[in-house]
């Protein structure tokens, strides 16, 4: 874009988009009607990937089968260690550690959870496995074979699937939490033993009225992420 040039119409729709989605922590229990869950998954098929690999598989509930899944996953984490496919980071250090505090302070202030309130925090951090209430939860998984980029391109392909649904009206939650139990989600959906478990999004109609959903996340300015370099 010249700098004579005034933004399109698409950039403005797409920057809307961007600053309007926000994570969701509470769904009213409405299934999202399979056309519109179709038209979703269409949107975030069209995500780039590394040579076209697309290495991306999504396991999808609705209806019943969300809630069976939701019981037995909440039993699973109960009586079970974390094996993710994929090592959480080791470290939260610096500006990564103050982004990560804030947003945690954010959504414990948001419901009434104050500081020491151990009790309290790990009945929100469970509230992962029980999908936030959401009526259909996707199991985002990649290729053992295509390594950190089938990672990557996971990543995008979620990206992608959570602006799609921020454009639908919905409410959408990425979550890792979900994968920190890899193996149980392989064997719960019948996946290959060479699947990986990326991450989970929980999505649905947003309960607009819930407090959990009153606080949004803020952005650094770019300069602070970007650096120049200029002839």
């Amino acid at each position: 874009m010249s700098p004579t040039t005034a933004p399109t119409d698409a950039f403005a729709t797409l920057t809307r988009i961007l600053d309007e989605r926000w994570t969701c922590r509470q769904f009213r229990p409405d299934r999202v009607p399979r056309p519109t869950i179709e038209a979703l998954l269409r949107a975030a098929q069209r995500t780039p990937s590394w040579c076209n690999t697309q290495p991306w598989q999504v396991a999808v509930t609705e209806g019943a089968a969300t809630d069976r899944f939701r019981k037995e996953l909440l039993e699973h984490v109960q009586s079970s260690a974390p094996a993710p496919d994929f090592a959480f980071p080791a470290h939260y250090t610096g500006v990564y550690r103050d982004r990560r505090r804030e947003c945690g302070l954010q959504l414990y202030e948001s419901v009434g959870i104050v500081k020491g309130d151990q009790a309290g925090t790990m009945r929100q951090a469970m509230r992962n496995f029980e999908l936030f209430d959401a009526p259909h939860v996707a199991i985002i998984s990649t290729e053992a074979d295509l390594g950190v980029y089938g990672a990557v391109d996971c990543g995008l392909y979620i990206g992608t699937f959570l602006l799609a649904a921020q454009s639908l009206g919905l409410g959408a939650a990425p979550q890792a939490a979900l994968a920190s139990y890899s193996p149980f989600l392989r064997e719960y959906f019948e996946l290959s033993e060479s699947r990986r478990i990326v991450a989970a999004i929980s999505f649905g109609y947003p309960d607009s009225d819930h407090p959990v959903n009153g606080f949004r996340t803020r952005r650094e300015e770019t300069d602070q992420v970007a650096t120049w370099f200029t002839d």
